[in-house]
């Protein structure tokens, strides 16, 4: 069916107009590749959705953005095959109420310690009797602001890709328990904070914290999750698909700026000598 054609879905109407079903798309086209995207810029958002990327991961965590600067970096995604991903604060009912509002298709919830942690984050991201999601779907922009809000119901608990970042101890203890909560579709290792809380401060790649990550990976599996993590300076993109990760992150806005500025200023710095006189 040519796009626009027929009556269009609450999937096909989401942020980028597009169907966007992350967990089928990894499982059935493999690892896919997101960008952390911490500057709250709709212009960078622009950018790094044309470049191609399969999904974004908004970074409200650690980045500046509030709820309004989310959504118009998602409007910003607008025609773009990406998916959109937002990791919240911390696991808060109405975080992500929130942000399931603006019409992301995804959400990490970061250091979830339990299966108690994950189950609560699955409850508020269904609507009762399932979960305690608030209803505003006749008006939220997830459903067109209410165009297709009856078949956004219908559709949103399958569609929904929920995340559960292990980054601590007691989520590494818990972390088999964790997999198993029926609504959790990806474990995602945090190794930076699994590292410092395991003793290794900036040493994501010590063979301590590497067998601690194992753990977490095996878990995954075992449950039959998509697993997904960060690249580290030992562990890039190549290794992380060799250990069967779904879901990549391997860069972010800012490292990409600030690798292309630093290289430009290299590079100039080399003509200038260069040429220098004498």
């Amino acid at each position: 069916m040519p796009h626009g054609a027929g009556t269009p879905t609450w999937g096909k109407l989401m942020t980028a107009d597009r169907q966007f079903d992350l967990k089928a798309r990894l499982r059935d086209d493999g690892p896919g590749l997101a960008c952390w995207l911490m500057l709250g810029s709709t212009a960078v958002t622009e950018i790094m959705a044309r470049a191609g990327y399969d999904a974004v991961m908004i970074d409200m965590e650690h980045g500046p953005m509030g709820f309004s600067e989310a959504t118009e970096m998602l409007r910003a995604l607008n025609g773009f095959d990406v998916a959109p991903l937002a990791r919240i604060p911390a696991n808060d009912p109405v975080y992500l109420k929130r942000i399931l509002d603006t019409g992301v298709t995804g959400v990490m919830v970061p250091a979830v310690q339990s299966a108690a942690d994950a189950r609560q984050a699955v409850a508020s991201c269904r609507y009762p009797p399932d979960g305690h999601r608030g209803l505003a779907a006749t008006v939220v922009r997830a459903t067109g602001h209410g165009a297709f809000w009856q078949e956004y119901l219908a559709g949103v608990a399958e569609r929904l890709t929920l995340i559960c970042q292990i980054e601590s101890p007691e989520g590494l203890t818990a972390v088999e328990e964790i997999a198993g909560v029926d609504g959790v579709d990806m474990l995602f290792v945090g190794p930076f904070d699994l590292s410092a809380q395991l003793g290794y401060l900036g040493q994501p790649d010590h063979p301590e914290v590497q067998k601690a990550v194992q753990r977490i990976e095996r878990a995954a599996k075992a449950a039959g999750k998509l697993l997904g993590g960060i690249a580290t300076p030992e562990r890039g993109p190549e290794r992380l698909i060799q250990a069967g990760y779904d879901l990549l992150i391997a860069n972010s806005d800012v490292a990409h700026l600030r690798a292309g500025a630093d290289a430009s200023i290299a590079q100039f710095r080399d003509l200038k000598a260069k040429h220098a006189p004498g």
